[in-house]
């Protein structure tokens, strides 16, 4: 197994290590859970270098590394379902559009054919990301004595309960918009890929 492929699997183990640590009472444990993160999202990036520099390129990588990305993101939108930061529905239509469009993608490249992503649909990534990051950060340091008892108020507004909302909401509809926009982009292959089958 290349390294990639090996990074790949470390972000999937990653992931519910990252909740369990996350969920924790334990003040130290969700600092971890920052760290464990950002780890697991830099290999990411690293193993996405490392494939495109060295040709790197397996079937196996094509279809676990997308997925992998979303078992990470899914795992945190849930982190934050969980502790009341984000509506369960919207969680539901975040990870259940990005899972549909995942599985198609990587069902579309086993059959070759290749599905055009946007920098629409890219731009939302990066949306979702920094908005993770953004929850993640705040949210623990909250639980940080050494952080809260000087920063305190000024967490507390930026983790404001309509501020939170309204940003989860924007996310949401770009990420269910952009999710019929991918699918309309791509209906020709996704119904030749149906026939196929058929």
């Amino acid at each position: 197994m290349t390294l990639p492929n090996q990074l790949t699997v470390l972000r999937i183990i990653l992931s519910p290590v990252f909740l369990f640590f996350f969920l924790s009472d334990v003040i130290w444990m969700k600092q971890v859970s920052v760290a464990i993160y950002i780890v697991a999202a830099l290999s990411d990036w690293y193993d996405g270098w490392l494939a495109r520099k060295f040709n790197y390129i397996t079937s196996w990588g094509k279809f676990w590394d997308p997925l992998a990305d979303k078992i990470l993101t899914s795992t945190a939108f849930i982190g934050f379902a969980v502790v009341d930061l984000i509506p369960w529905w919207m969680v539901i239509i975040i990870v259940g559009r990005d899972v549909i469009i995942t599985l198609l993608r990587v069902f579309a490249d086993m059959k070759s054919y290749a599905f055009t992503t946007s920098y629409y649909a890219k731009w939302k990534t990066m949306l979702q990301m920094t908005f993770l990051y953004y929850l993640l950060i705040l949210y623990v340091a909250q639980f940080t004595p050494e952080i809260n008892s000087i920063n305190g108020e000024l967490i507390s507004e930026m983790l404001n309960e309509k501020l939170i909302f309204f940003i989860a909401l924007l996310i949401t509809t770009i990420t269910f918009h952009s999710g019929i926009l991918y699918i309309k982009r791509n209906w020709q292959i996704i119904l030749k890929m149906s026939k196929i089958e058929n």
